[in-house]
This record gives C-alpha cells, structure tokens and sequence, in this order.
C-alpha cells in the first residue's frame, strides 16, 4: 500500500511541478506558446528643448508610473553635462536634471520602452475623501443642485461619474449646469470642472494625463483623462465621450494638474512627446522580460547557450516524448517492436529524410542486409564477428544507396548517412533471429510495428509547435515523466487485444442470455 502511494504520489508531485513553472511562464513572464508570435514593443520618448537664463537650472519630468495595461522593459536618459535624480513614491515618479548654469540651447531626452501587460492594474492607492469646493455664488448653489439631482439618479460613484460628464456634454443642459458648461475651455478644464462638482458630492478624483499608442508619431498629443476612486479601485473615463475604461492603445504617462516639464532658471521652447512601435519575436521580448525582472528562469534558460548548443538540445530534448510516445503505443496500444529505443532514433533520422523516402531507404536496407545476414549465418561466425560484419555491410549498402541517389538527382538519398548505423545493424540481427524462432510472420511483423512507430513519432515530433513547446518550456518533460510512471504501472488489456478476446466475451455474453 505505502509502494503504491508513494509512486502516485511521485507522479502527481512531478506533473504539478512541470505544469505550475510552465504556467508561470506563460502568464508572469509571457512567454509565448507558438512559435513565430510577434508583440508590439513601444517607444515612447520625451524631448526637452531648454533656452538659457541667469541662474541654475532645474528641471523636473513627469515620466510613466504604474501604467495600467502596460509594463517598462527599459529606459533610458540622454543629459550630457546634466546631474540627474529619480525621485519615487506610491503616487508618482519624477526626474530631476540640475545644471549651475545653462550657457545655451540644450536638448534633453527621456526614452522608454513598454510592452502590452494586462496584469499590470496602475495605482492602487486610497485616496482620502475631498472637501466641498469653496465657489462664489451662484455657482455654489448651482453645484449643489446639480449634486443632489445626479446623486436621485445615479446608484454607485460609477453611475454619478458618468452622469456628470453628460451634464457637461450638453446632456439636459440647464441653467445650473449651464454655469460651468460655460467655462469649459478644452479637455482638460472639462476635466477640473468634472472634478469640481464630483468633489462637491466627496468623491475622490484625479487628472490622468496619456498618449495614444500609434506608430511613427512624431509630436504625440496628450490626452486628459478623468479618473474616479469607487472605494476599491480607480475607474477611468474619456472626459470628451464620457466612455468607461481605457482604451489599448491608451498610455497613461503622469497623473495631477501639473506639465509633464516644469523648469527653473531657464525657459522650456518645446516639449515633444512621441512614440515609435517595433514588432519584436515574442519569445525574445519574454527573455528580456525574465531578466529586467531578474527571474531565476532568466539565469537557466536554453536561450542563453550558444546557437549551435540550443539546435542540439531542440532534437535532444524531443526524444523523451518519442520515448513518450513508444511507452503508449507499445503498453497501451500492443504494438510490437524491435527494441525499445530503436523506433526514436529512425524517427529522429527521418527528421532529415522526410517520412516518405526515409521509410523507403530503411526498407531497402533492412532487406538487403537480412539477405545478407542469412548467407552469414551459414558461415557459423561468432556473434562479435557477425555483428562487425552485419554492421560493415550496412554501412557499405547506405553508401551504395546514397552513391545511386546523387547518380539518380534525388536529395534525400544524400542524407542516409544519418540514419543510426549500429542501430540498423543491431535491427537486421534481431529480426533474423526472430524469424528463425518465430517464423518469418513474426519477424515482418514486428519489423511492420518498428517502422509505425517511428513514423508516429516523426510525425508528432515534426510538429513546429510541438519543438516549440518543448524547447521553450523543458519543465514540461517533468510532467511527462509523471504521466510515463502512471503508465508504467498499467497492467491491463492493451487495445491490440481486444480482438483476441472478442470470442470470448461474445461467448460469454450469449450464455448469460441462455440462462435467463
């Protein structure tokens, strides 16, 4: 009892762990589970052109923090000449440049990269509750009007928030909310008046301030966003469209009433934000991932050895689930073979091949050399000598085969020479002997069931995303193992069976029916 528990104990603890590193992976690190996937990788850029004056220079720039729906993989700072600190906190992050003097023209840069990330939710802090606005008459009265109508028609800070934008849309415009329509300049004073009266009912508020994400934007606009605290969350709405919910292409870039530059002792002539996208292989994107994040898969990936050693290890790493696949049909299914590796190594070769014409050359081979061995069985040799020579002939018949291929113009012959030698030779000794205990029938057929199976697993293991998938996630051979020690405890009818026994249980089930 504590035998069998232990081993399905065994293989549950090595599935678990192949499944929970490869799940991992996928949704923290996003590595991608096909191969050839692409992702967008934005660049997102501040340039700040300085003018000089008299005194020292500080210049302070908002940059991205806590973007929703978006991660940083990289960034970097051009300020020649210029001391530079990053100042963070839950709420913000800003970087300061200071000069003791600004003799001419400069030009600052701020360059970031950021990919698409939806576990990233943006700021999560608790804001506390805001005191009423202190307005001039009528606009305090009007305020609290317009409050108390939208708070008898709204359910949740949500429902209040979208009303109020409508009533700063037009929407059954009156004479109370007709006093602060009429102060709406743009975008963003729609914004401040949304919050003016948002916070007369005590609702927390902020200023967002994003771009949109299109490609080859040279001067990006930036575009003011209306966020609301529920009590749990922030909630973000379009203050033009009074919609819900930022868009995907929408990059938060700082949030409050202040510029995205502010500067000391010299004048700002230009800020440009702008943003460039650049299609990068999703795996390599999931690589700098792991390692801007300081991972530990970042440190034992196979994407860190040379390129020669990962083609090695993409066929070494396919031949347990050839293994995998000889365990199934062999135990479960009842397909006879030669040997238990064999069959992985012709699949392996026929990589090379292709199904089809590796299929034919093998065939040729192993019959020519079966003849051959059968005239050296009347020779009575030792069995280290006849396997030499079995092993000599085969070598001489795969040259003999590849010579007639490149005479003939046809490729594939050219790559026999990767067929496993010693394994050929070791097939032709074990088929004659079987056909001399078991007959030829035997022989053919277990000869038969060698080449299904290889050709089986040639046709799983050439799979693109099948390589893909054991390549990039090699965790997941942990759970292959485990299911292979669940199987390797089945001991009942393999499917090739059933036929044998099919008399049987028709014989039985008539004389069930006899009795009653």
């Amino acid at each position: 009892m504590k035998k069998s528990l232990h081993w399905l104990v065994l293989s549950l603890t090595l599935v678990v762990i192949g499944v929970a590193a490869f799940a991992y992976k996928v949704s923290v690190l996003g590595y991608p589970l096909g191969p050839m996937q692409e992702e967008a990788l934005w660049t997102v850029q501040a340039r700040i052109k300085l003018l000089p004056q008299d005194g020292p220079v500080k210049l302070e720039l908002q940059l991205p923090h806590k973007v929703p729906g978006f991660a940083r993989l990289d960034e970097s700072f051009v300020s020649k000449g210029f001391g530079r600190t990053v100042a963070e906190d839950e709420l913000s992050r800003v970087s300061r440049w200071t000069i003791r003097r600004l003799r001419e023209q400069r030009t600052l840069y701020y360059r970031a990269q950021y990919y698409a990330d939806s576990q990233q939710a943006g700021w999560t802090d608790q804001p506390g509750f805001p005191d009423p606005p202190q307005l001039e008459e009528p606009f305090d009265s009007a305020l609290t009007t317009i409050v108390e109508d939208i708070r008898s028609r709204s359910a949740d800070i949500e429902s209040f928030a979208l009303h109020v934008l409508k009533v700063l849309g037009g929407d059954a415009l009156d004479e109370n909310s007709a006093l602060f329509v009429k102060q709406i300049t743009g975008p963003e004073s729609r914004v401040r008046i949304a919050r003016q009266i948002l916070a007369g009912a005590r609702i927390p508020t902020e200023m967002m301030h994003g771009i949109r994400l299109e490609d080859d934007q040279r001067h990006a606009t930036r575009e003011p966003w209306l966020a609301v605290h529920n009590g749990k969350r922030w909630l973000y709405f379009n203050p033009l469209t009074g919609n819900r919910g930022l868009p995907k292409d929408v990059l938060l870039w700082w949030r409050g009433d202040r510029d995205v530059a502010e500067v000391t002792g010299a004048e700002i002539d230009d800020v440009r934000l702008s943003v460039r996208r650049a299609d990068v292989d999703s795996l390599d994107l999931a690589g700098q991932r792991a390692v801007s994040g300081e991972s530990m898969f970042a440190n034992v990936s196979l994407l860190n050895l040379p390129v020669e050693t990962q083609a090695v290890y993409g066929v070494l790493l396919m031949v347990p689930l050839g293994a995998f696949i000889i365990v199934v049909l062999r135990n479960i299914i009842g397909i006879k073979t030669f040997g238990t590796f064999m069959p992985v190594l012709i699949a392996l070769a026929f990589r090379e091949t292709q199904l089809l014409a590796g299929v034919i050359m093998f065939t040729i081979v192993v019959a020519a050399g079966l003849l051959i061995r059968f005239y050296l069985e009347h020779l009575r040799l030792l069995l280290v000598p006849r396997l030499a020579s079995v092993l000599t002939i085969v070598v001489l018949l795969m040259t003999v085969t590849t010579l007639l291929s490149q005479s003939l113009g046809i490729e594939a012959g050219l790559s026999i020479t990767l067929f496993p030698m010693v394994i050929m030779a070791m097939t032709i000794e074990r088929m004659c002997i079987v056909w001399e205990e078991r007959g030829p029938a035997e022989a053919v057929r277990d000869g038969l069931g060698s080449l299904a199976v290889a050709a089986a697993a040639y046709l799983v293991m050439g799979i693109e995303s099948v390589r893909h998938l054991t390549f990039v996630f090699p965790e997941l051979l942990l759970a292959l193992l485990g299911v292979t020690i669940m199987l390797g405890r089945y001991t009942g009818y393999r499917l090739s069976e059933l036929g044998r026994f099919r008399k049987l249980l028709d014989f039985s089930g008539s004389g069930s029916s006899g009795v009653g």
